[in-house]
Order: C-alpha cells, then sequence, then structure tokens
C-alpha cells in the first residue's frame, strides 16, 4: 500500500483531525459539566435529537449522493458535472433548513412543551434553529470533498468549528463573571451557532478557490440539467433521508422517554435529568473517542467500495471487509479492556462524576460492536444496501426502545445499559450475516 494512496491519506488526516476536535470537545465537556452541572447538561441534551432530526431531513441523503456523484471527478477531471451536482444539491438543502428554521424557531414554545416535555429547552431552541443553513451549506461542501477524497478541508472546517464554539462560550463565561451575570446553558448553543457559521465560513471560501482555475468553463445548470441532476440526486436521497429521518425518530423518541422512565423508577425530575446528562453529555462521549477512527474509515469506505462494486471488482471489496471487521474488533476489545480497568477514574478524574464512572465501566462492554457496526453499515451503503441497514438499524432501536420502557422502571439506567449491549449485537450480527460472502 503506497502512502500516496488517498484512501489511507484520507484515513489518517480525518483520524488526526477527529482525535484532536475531540480532545477539544472533551476539555469542553469538562467545563461544561462543572460550570452547569449535571441537571444542565442534561437539558443540554434533550435538544440533540431535533438537531439530527433536521440534519436528517435536509441534508444527510443529499451529503451522500453528492459524493456519490462526484467521485467520478478524480478520473474525468469532469468539473462542470460536479459543479451542477453540488449547486443542485446545495440548493434542495438550504431550501429545507430555511423551513425547518422557521418552523422550529415559531413552534419552539410547543416542541418544548409536548414534545421534548422540558419547557426550559425552548429557548434553547430558537438559538439552535439558527444554526440549521450553516450546518447545511458546509456538510454539502463536506459531502463534495469526501466524494474526491480530499479530506484537507473537511478536516479543517471541524477543527475551526470545535475551537470557535468554545472560544464563544469562555468568551462569554468571563464576560458573566466580569458583569457578575448569571450564566445559562443556553450560551452552550449559541457557541454551537458560532461554530457552524465560522465553518460555514472556511467552507465556501475553499469551494470558490476550488473552482476557480475552471471558472470559465462553468455555469449555472439549464432546466434540463436541473431537472436531471435533481432526479439524480432526490432519486438516491430521498430513501437515505426518509431511513435516516426514521432512525432519528426513534432516537428521539428514546431520548426523550430515558428521563421520563427513570421517573417511574423512583427519580425526582432533577436526579433523572442528571443520570441523563451524565450518560449522554459524559460517559457515552468518551466511549465514542476512539471512533473516530472508525468514523474517518466508513466516511471513506462508502465511495471506494461504490467504485469497486461498479467496477465488479470484488476482490477489493472483500479485503475492505475483512480489514475493517480485524481491526475494528481489535480496537473495540483493547477499549473494552482499558475502559473497564479504568471507568471509574477516568470518570471521577475528567468529570468529577462518580456516576460517569460507573456507567463508563458499564458502557465499556459495547465498544467491539459499536466500532464495527457503523464501519460495516457504511459498507452496506457503498454496495447499494440500503434498504438492509435501515432494516437491521429499525430492529435494533426497537429492541432499545422495548428496554426503555420495560426495564428502566424497575432497573434503572442499568436496564437500558443493557438493551443498548444487546442491540447492538444483534445488528453487528446481522451486518456480519449480509457481508459473509465477502467475508468467508
Amino acid at each position: 500500500m503506497k502512502k500516496n494512496n488517498p484512501f489511507i491519506v484520507g484515513t489518517i488526516v480525518l483520524t488526526a483531525t477527529g482525535f484532536a476536535s475531540r480532545i477539544i470537545g472533551f476539555f469542553y465537556r469538562i467545563f461544561l459539566s462543572r460550570t452547569f452541572g449535571e441537571e444542565g447538561m442534561g437539558i443540554y441534551q434533550l435538544i440533540v435529537p431535533v438537531m439530527a432530526l433536521v440534519f436528517s431531513l435536509s441534508v444527510a441523503g443529499i451529503q451522500t449522493s453528492i459524493s456519490k456523484f462526484v467521485a467520478s471527478e478524480t478520473s474525468t477531471k469532469n468539473y462542470k458535472f460536479s459543479f451542477h451536482i453540488l449547486f443542485v444539491g446545495f440548493t434542495i438543502s438550504v431550501g429545507i433548513s430555511v423551513l425547518c428554521s422557521l418552523l422550529i424557531y415559531q413552534a419552539s414554545d410547543y416542541i418544548a412543551a409536548n414534545l421534548i416535555f422540558e419547557t426550559r429547552t425552548a429557548p434553547l431552541l430558537r438559538i439552535l434553529a439558527l444554526s440549521f443553513p450553516f450546518s447545511t451549506i458546509h456538510s454539502c461542501i463536506n459531502g463534495y470533498y469526501f466524494g474526491i477524497r480530499k479530506t484537507k478541508i473537511p478536516a479543517i472546517t471541524q477543527i475551526i468549528e470545535q475551537i470557535a464554539r468554545v472560544s464563544c462560550v469562555y468568551l462569554l463565561y468571563q464576560i458573566s463573571i466580569t458583569h457578575h451575570y448569571k450564566l445559562t446553558i443556553s450560551c452552550a448553543v449559541i457557541g454551537l451557532v458560532v461554530g457552524e457559521f465560522f465553518s460555514m465560513t472556511i467552507s465556501l471560501v475553499s469551494i470558490y478557490f476550488r473552482f476557480y482555475h475552471v471558472r470559465k468553463s462553468l455555469c449555472l445548470p439549464n432546466k434540463y440539467q436541473l431537472k436531471d441532476n435533481s432526479k439524480k440526486i432526490l432519486l438516491l436521497a430521498i430513501p437515505l433521508s426518509a431511513n435516516r429521518i426514521v432512525i432519528n425518530f426513534l432516537q428521539s423518541v428514546e431520548a426523550v422517554y430515558i428521563p421520563k422512565r427513570l421517573l417511574l423508577s423512583g427519580l425526582t425530575i432533577s436526579d433523572s435529568l442528571r443520570v441523563y446528562g451524565v450518560l449522554t453529555g459524559m460517559a457515552l462521549p468518551l466511549i465514542l473517542f476512539p471512533s473516530a477512527i472508525t468514523n474517518s474509515v466508513s466516511v471513506l469506505l462508502l465511495p471506494l467500495v461504490s467504485e469497486a462494486e461498479s467496477n465488479h471488482n470484488y476482490g477489493k471489496i472483500q479485503r475492505a471487509v475483512r480489514k475493517s471487521i480485524t481491526y475494528c474488533l481489535l480496537l473495540g476489545f483493547l477499549c473494552t479492556a482499558v475502559f473497564f480497568l479504568f471507568g471509574n477514574t477516568l470518570g471521577n478524574y475528567m468529570f468529577s462524576s462518580p456516576m460517569a464512572g460507573k456507567l463508563i465501566l458499564t458502557l465499556s462492554f459495547i465498544c467491539p460492536f459499536l466500532y464495527l457496526t457503523g464501519t460495516l453499515s457504511s459498507i452496506l451503503h457503498g454496495l447499494g444496501k440500503t434498504a438492509l441497514t435501515f432494516l437491521f438499524n429499525i430492529l435494533g432501536l426497537s429492541l432499545r426502545l422495548l428496554f426503555v420502557f420495560i426495564f428502566i422502571p424497575i432497573y434503572g439506567i442499568t436496564g437500558y445499559l443493557w438493551g443498548l449491549l444487546i442491540s447492538l449485537l444483534l445488528v453487528s450480527i446481522l451486518d456480519l450475516i449480509a457481508l459473509r460472502k465477502y467475508i468467508v
């Protein structure tokens, strides 16, 4: 394997950036947990499903479509076609995201009271709504760069976003201390909006210079090209987006009902939000930290497998599947050992939370299956088996929801963690069965 192999170089760049971004993110989460407390983190985490749903609706499928259709640029140098694909995908995504922003801003009180069941999230939703167009723009541009296997710009925007977010929140924190203002968790959402704005700006500048040298040959698509490219993008994007919307909807139900079902286990409202905040804002992010490696591989596996499949290069696919399984499992079992042995220490040292330490120790067993499922799902997407991955994810989420509604009231948050482990094991087995001809 050559050092200049775009897959290897891209994976290294994304992995290094992912680790750097997550390191910044960890210090940021430590700061948030100590500034706003475990309950504040729980309130903040309740708006994450809304963000995920909007992303699924407005850009998730279109970003993947852009990546797939511009991949041919690396061999054909057809910049005009790539520009048209990006322009059409960009236009559709931004239009949807603006509508989502207006809807959530206007209906924030209703969503907070009747869907999230926590009225204190309403001001957070109004601020969050401002970030959707920014996020959509840089996601489309990232999709282009992933498709042509140029990961430098997505890596830079990821780092810039984190730095801008953390800097903004820290600045607001210093101002509040100087002027004796009471800081609320809303400032974390303001930081999110600022981070998205900066990453969008960098993305727009980069794409301008990307096409600058061929600008004279570029033009906006005519109505026939617009219709043809829109059809191409939407035929691939709609099923992907529909899958993501359904999955994120179920994840949102799960996220909203975990605190509510914890109330039935004997906890107060404040304590249930504390447990939820520690789980989703402290313990799980630490468990997910090593997935910076597998996420980078997954992003680049999709166009690689898609190209190999179109060229009937099944040997290349087989090598990709076998190596993905081997390295994901090695990483997973190593992380299980580390988190199991040092989970309590990490929770107490990093977050000053004994609860976080206990949850990290319990969650350590999901690592092999957590890292494996993401990579195998990306391979299945590259092979065009999106319906299978959708079905597997639905089965896994349905199982988790069963544990949320039945076992949390009896066993508390431990009941949910059992469901998380069993569901990931189920999805991993199903993914392996679907790819069995490339394994044996």
